[in-house]
């Protein structure tokens, strides 16, 4: 096992993976800014390092300024958390190259699943079902055009290295393809330092719906259930869920199996998620891969009583899935998660600003996932999400209850927050039917 473990990230991620190290009896590094100076999770770390000033590229993003932290702090194992350099293969081989760990998937895996092109091929190679879509796009227009034809309108341009719905643009008709893949090449270029983009037939309105693995380095995976992340806005989830609702448990648990055996037999080896949509028909098809942790990962853990986090330090550590797991996860009861925001309930856009008041709510079946406290500030220099609220219930009616209820006690001032949009969804007849989709938010604003 790891005799010290750096967590490269910030706020409620950090507090969450120092929870699980506590677990295993790990000593933990915290790295922090100057803006964070303050954030509540320094003080439950068992060292802390200061990275630099607010702005990420200056602090949490300067490789430069990690490597010193994990020098000084002796520090065999680092945790990317997820976002930031959780699924960067190159952070990943530097960590390696200097005789520490990275605790997620190998360098490999971050590589082949992170281009999106190159993750749908090989899913496709081990029976995943597909929509239809183009290679890589050439910078030539008349083969755009005829690319997008042959797949058929509407279609959606993608970021081949893109994750989190970022840069993603549907198209309708054949005249506003070729500007619109022009403004995504450039988006993508900025966000990811990759411009390569590429088609996809786009489904509408379907539901979005994704199975969490576990793998081990010995050549073994599993599939510990999955997560409805259907209500999203600006291609971004907001609110998830487990298990999911309205649909037909004997399509999941195939296609669950189906997805366990293509990992398995390629080989990943630590934690992921694979995203899958389904059409209106019923039918599924892959999105993506995630090749880390995901923000919804409590609404599993609340259902199965599985410490994800403590599952996938263990497996990168070399143990099997066999000593992980003494028996085989079970789904019992029903977990809702809402991912409160400081921004315009509105038009969405971030709202940063001096928490004047703070106070997240608590009670039976809550769980609180937050990196803030009153006094602090929220900056513009990271994503705006301040908390995680999950409700856990017998059944998923008392558990939206539940959490409807927190989410009107949560008691927030300054910034403003997308708490009134939360319970308008909630509080909505398609979602209390189960009949989610990823058009709701958009419904419920027009």
């Amino acid at each position: 096992m790891f005799k010290k473990v750096l967590i490269a990230n910030r706020g409620a991620v950090a507090a969450r993976i120092i929870r699980a190290l506590d677990k295993l009896g790990i000593p933990s590094v915290a790295v922090y800014s100057e803006a964070d100076a303050t954030a509540p999770y320094l003080k439950e770390a068992g060292e802390a390092f200061l990275l630099g000033p607010g702005p990420a590229k200056q602090s949490y993003l300067n490789q430069d300024a990690l490597f010193k932290a994990i020098e000084d702090s002796g520090a065999d194992a680092v945790h990317p958390g997820y976002g930031f350099f959780s699924e960067n293969a190159g952070f990943a081989r530097a960590l390696e190259s200097r005789g520490v760990a990275f605790i997620g998937p190998s360098p490999e895996w971050l590589e082949k699943m992170g281009d999106k092109v190159e993750s749908r091929k090989l899913m496709a190679e081990y029976g995943v079902p597909m929509l239809v879509a183009s290679q890589l796009l050439p910078d030539d227009e008349a083969a755009i055009i005829a690319e997008g034809e042959r797949i058929g309108f509407p279609l959606l341009i993608k970021a081949t290295g893109g994750g989190g719905g970022i840069g993603m643009q549907p198209v309708t008709e054949p005249k506003k393809l070729v500007k619109a893949v022009g403004r995504a090449r450039a988006l993508a270029e900025r966000t990811f330092s990759n411009d390569g983009v590429y088609l996809e037939k786009l489904l509408e309105r379907p539901r979005h719906i994704e199975f969490q693995i576990v793998a081990d380095k010995h050549g073994n995976a599993c599939t510990v259930f999955e997560r409805d992340c259907s209500v999203q806005r600006r291609y971004q989830k907001v609110i998830e869920e487990s298990p999911a609702p309205a649909v037909d448990k004997k399509s999941l648990s195939d296609l669950a199996e189906t997805i366990c055996n293509a990992v398995q037999t390629m080989g990943y080896d630590n934690i992921g998620t694979v995203e899958m949509l389904r059409g209106k028909d019923g039918s599924f098809t892959f999105l993506e891969m995630n090749t880390r942790l995901q923000v919804e990962h409590g609404v599993t853990e609340e259902v199965t009583g599985v410490d994800l986090v403590v599952a996938q330090i263990r497996s990168a550590a070399g143990e099997k899935l066999s000593d992980i797991f003494d028996t085989k996860p079970q789904s019992k009861g029903h977990a809702v998660q809402a991912r409160v925001y400081a921004e315009d309930p509105i038009k969405f856009f971030p709202s940063p600003g001096h928490l004047e008041t703070y106070r997240p709510p608590a009670g039976e079946g809550i769980r609180v996932e937050t990196g803030y406290a009153k006094g602090m500030d929220v900056t513009p220099f990271y994503d705006p999400m301040i908390a995680k609220v999950i409700a856990t219930a017998d059944d998923r009616k008392t558990a939206i209850a539940r959490l409807r209820d927190a989410l009107a006690a949560f008691a927030v001032s300054g910034p403003k927050t997308n708490i009134p949009f939360l319970l308008e969804v909630l509080d909505s007849e398609e979602f209390k039917s189960g009949q989610v989709h990823t058009g709701l938010a958009s419904d419920l604003r027009s």
